[in-house]
């Protein structure tokens, strides 16, 4: 009787423990998922591994593609250097009325596409968008309309938008782009045409077409507006779930519905450049005359009229006419309200904007991609360790005179440091060994041009070997 009790009790109290010793477990997991959470940390599998792949919509730019991106962005930071502008960076997120107002609550951007949140502080934050909101908010808050105009900025950021990962399309992207302020004719329309085609010429494109338009000014647009919701409002039912939602708000982002029956029904509805007032038109047929001066071509399509709630009188886009890429490169246009809008001085602006990614595509599409890496003027090996410690202050010194110069640093064999120098693309080798140093003298041998003697040059005399590989 005793053994069967005491059988009982041990029985229970495995099973107390056992449910026990669960509950904590469930209690201490919990509690780590939610630490994690807190420092924006994501645990998985309740065994501490974190996920090791990318976020969706994101992208490592490794160094074997990075030399394509510096090339582009070096070119368009000349280019834009050459036209007067100068380069201005804002902070990756603001207090998120400045793109709820600056960018338009009906453009799908806010609605749909902001990665927003609260702070500790309880603020609202948002994440940028696009570029244009920020350096207007910079512009006003900085007193920048107190410099002589116009005030040229050009930006090279990363932004964030939530939306459909495609090819060239991610959620963590680069954006280009340039912003003018206080210059309120044609001519600066036309110039920062004239600068983008310049830009395109230089990294090699061709197969892309300028298309504009006008959407005149807010008071014109008022009267557009009546009327194609006068068209529209006959075939709502038949319109696009989105279309239907924002065409009391902004009847004209039904224009740029992507919808195949949504474009079919706006193919008939009535032009924008049929309500330009004096002023708009007068605009719109001046920029035209000074795009033909400048020798830009372009095309007149009416059916433009951007994806964001501030633009005015000039809108543009450049077009990809090539199969596979086709779609819009770069877009812009004119927001003369946009500073008075935000709370600043009433003052005129134009800017566009340029996905990197997507002008990647284009460039290897058409076959001007360049990713030049950059590779090792010269590769010193060494046979021993006093020869590296001679390879690394060698390295060192040619490094000051302008020399990209590289040596062994894994203790590999020579014949395997002669493989890795190849491998590299480094131009010309260094062997030193004890004979070397002793001698104070050391041989350069051209890994580019087989059959080319080799140059003996003495250790002490640095920059006649410098100059030597310059040349």
């Amino acid at each position: 009787m005793i053994f069967c009790r005491l059988t009982l009790f041990v029985v229970c109290l495995y099973f107390v423990c056992s449910r026990l010793r669960d509950k904590i477990t469930e209690l201490l997991y919990n509690f780590k998922d939610r630490f994690a959470l807190s420092y924006g940390l994501k645990l998985y599998n309740h065994g501490g591994v974190m996920k090791n792949t990318a976020a969706k919509g994101t992208q490592d730019i490794l160094p074997e593609i990075s030399s394509a991106w510096e090339h582009i962005e070096d070119k368009f930071r000349e280019i834009c250097q050459l036209y007067g502008y100068e380069e201005i960076r804002t902070p990756t997120f603001e207090h998120t009325e400045v793109f709820a107002r600056g960018v338009g609550e009906t453009s799908d951007v806010v609605q749909k596409e902001m990665y927003t949140f609260e702070d500790k502080g309880n603020r609202s934050i948002t994440l940028r968008p696009e570029g244009t909101a920020g350096i207007v908010r910079s512009f006003i808050e900085n007193g920048m309309n107190s410099l002589a105009f116009p005030v040229k900025l050009f930006y090279e950021i990363t932004a964030f938008r939530y939306e459909n990962v495609q090819k060239g399309r991610y959620r963590e992207f680069h954006q280009l782009g340039v912003e003018a302020f206080g210059a309120e004719g044609p001519f600066i329309d036309a110039e920062m045409l004239a600068m983008l085609q310049h830009f395109f010429k230089a990294l090699g494109l061709k197969q892309i077409n300028l298309e504009i338009n006008s959407l005149g000014t807010l008071e014109s647009r008022a009267v557009y507006r009546e009327t194609l919701l006068g068209y529209l409002r006959p075939h709502k039912n038949e319109l696009c779930e989105d279309c239907q939602a924002r065409m009391e708000e902004n009847p004209l982002r039904v224009l740029d519905c992507k919808n195949d029956h949504c474009h079919e029904i706006t193919k008939s509805a009535p032009l924008i450049l049929d309500y330009l007032d004096e002023e708009s038109e007068a605009h719109f047929n001046k920029l035209q005359e000074l795009l033909d001066n400048l020798g830009v071509e372009y095309k007149v399509n009416p059916k433009i009229v951007r994806g964001l709630d501030y633009y005015s009188k000039t809108v543009f886009e450049f077009i990809s006419e090539n199969v596979g890429t086709q779609g819009t490169i770069c877009g812009g246009g004119r927001y003369d309200g946009l500073i008075k809008l935000m709370g600043g001085q009433d003052t005129p602006g134009i800017g566009f904007a340029l996905g990197e990614e997507r002008l990647l595509l284009e460039l290897e599409a058409q076959g001007v991609l360049r990713n030049d890496r950059p590779v090792a003027d010269v590769f010193i090996a060494s046979l021993d360790d006093e020869a590296l410690e001679a390879a690394q202050k060698l390295s060192q010194e040619l490094r000051y005179l302008g020399i990209r110069a590289q040596y062994e640093l894994t203790g590999r064999s020579l014949k395997a440091q002669m493989k890795y120098a190849g491998k590299q693309g480094a131009k010309n080798l260094i062997v030193l060994g004890g004979d070397e140093l002793s001698e104070g003298k050391a041989a350069v041998r051209s890994l580019v041009e087989k059959d080319k003697a080799e140059h003996e040059f003495d250790l002490d005399h640095v920059e006649v070997l410098a100059d030597y590989l310059k040349n």
